[in-house]
């Protein structure tokens, strides 16, 4: 069973580049209107905003939102109701990938990081698990206001196959994306109790400025052995979560041939080349198949003993 996301409405985070920004023009070329939430839009994610500022089929609205702060997270909510009304898909996508200034190997005090030594948190772990935490509360608190109306809804996140794998390089990356895993599959009921899907993709190596802006990250991709999955192609996966029971296992492809995934609560899609649902139990992993391989992860890994390795590593300055 198929249903549209035409005439619906929905919230992304992070949607000012990258995945997210894939996905909201998605859903707006399909009817949709969406509110981004962000710190700033690129340019393309600027263009994106113009265009369907005043529709005429779906509107999109801009919404300036550090996600680290939950007060701006309920505003965000707020504006989304007063431009749209009823919101029917969440999608808590804003995520960074292990950055200096929030990084497992440069403590708190360390010269490039911005986590103080007296601050009690992580600026990656608050972006990528406890924003998503506390959108999808909020989430669940609008829909059940709009629990009347019968519309499906949907809560999409953004995990990743490191929620599989481990990352020496990246840990505290790693952990946030097992965390995603676990706290979709713990509400998995909500499909059945109250029309609420919460569903997740776990993207491989996606060509992203969460990539491509980093080149101390580019070292692990060898562009010759190494596929590069899109982020159009990991935004048809998440839209098909949000309006199809199953999904097929080659991306793109509604024929209904190969493989197909049934979709509900709690379901979780790894995107490489291909997809394939990861399973909670005795799952094979992600492998290494096409668009989930970084060739060379030495480099990196060895930066980080290189860290390790100096005198008075993860000493406080206090």
């Amino acid at each position: 069973m198929a249903v549209s996301v035409n005439g619906k409405s929905a919230l992304v985070t992070g949607a000012g580049s990258g995945i997210n920004l894939s996905f909201a023009k998605l859903l707006l070329e399909h009817g949709c209107n969406v509110l981004i939430a962000d710190l700033a839009l690129r340019p393309e994610a600027q263009v994106l905003v113009d265009k369907h500022s005043r529709g005429p089929s779906a509107r999109a609205v801009f919404q300036k939102t550090d996600v680290r702060d939950w007060m701006q997270l309920e505003w965000m909510f707020e504006v989304a109701q007063k431009e749209f009304g009823e919101l029917d898909i969440v999608c808590p996508g804003a995520g960074v990938y292990e950055p200096h200034w929030s990084n497992f190997w440069r403590p708190p005090g360390s010269s490039a990081s911005k986590d103080s030594p007296a601050g009690g948190r992580y600026a990656l772990i608050d972006i990528n698990i406890t924003h998503p935490i506390r959108t999808t509360q909020l989430a669940i608190s609008h829909f059940l206001h709009h629990r009347d109306s019968g519309r499906s809804k949907h809560i999409v996140h953004i995990s990743s196959i490191a929620g599989q794998n481990p990352s020496f390089a990246a840990p505290v990356y790693v952990a946030t994306k097992h965390a995603i895993n676990g706290l979709v599959r713990s509400l998995a009921k909500l499909d059945k109790q109250f029309g609420i899907r919460v569903t997740a993709v776990a993207p491989g190596v996606i060509k992203t400025p969460l990539w491509t802006d980093h080149p101390e990250k580019l070292v692990m991709v060898d562009d010759k052995a190494d596929a590069w999955v899109t982020p159009e192609e990991v935004a048809e996966v998440m839209l098909a979560l949000v309006q199809q029971d199953q999904v097929s296992e080659t991306i793109g492809d509604r024929s209904g041939r190969g493989t197909q995934f049934a979709v509900e609560g709690g379901t979780i899609l790894e995107v490489s080349k291909t997809v394939r649902e990861v399973k909670p139990f005795m799952d094979e992993g992600p492998g290494d198949r096409p668009g989930n391989t970084a060739s060379d992860h030495q480099a990196v890994e060895e930066e980080s003993i290189q860290l390790l390795s100096q005198k008075g590593w993860g000493q406080s300055k206090l």
